[in-house]
């Protein structure tokens, strides 16, 4: 996870990537591919949970949180 302790609106303005989105953007480019862009991805990273962008103060900040910690990866 890339994104700093405390989230704020400037700060998701001002990145709308990551590097992990970029790097997962070319690799499906390369694989054939469209309309991917890196920011499409991120979009698709945090719809899936995979980032957790609620702004500091937000109450589904915390809770989000706590899932992604409860959550055990399949084998």
């Amino acid at each position: 996870d890339e994104r700093p302790e405390i989230v704020d609106l400037a700060h998701l303005r001002a990145n709308p990537t990551t590097a992990v989105s970029v790097r997962i953007s070319k690799q499906l480019k390369k694989r054939g591919w469209s309309f991917v862009g890196p920011t499409t991805v991120y979009a698709f990273m945090q719809a899936m949970g995979l980032v957790n962008d609620h702004l500091e103060g937000c109450v589904c900040r915390e809770q989000v949180e706590a899932e992604r910690k409860a959550f055990k990866r399949p084998k």
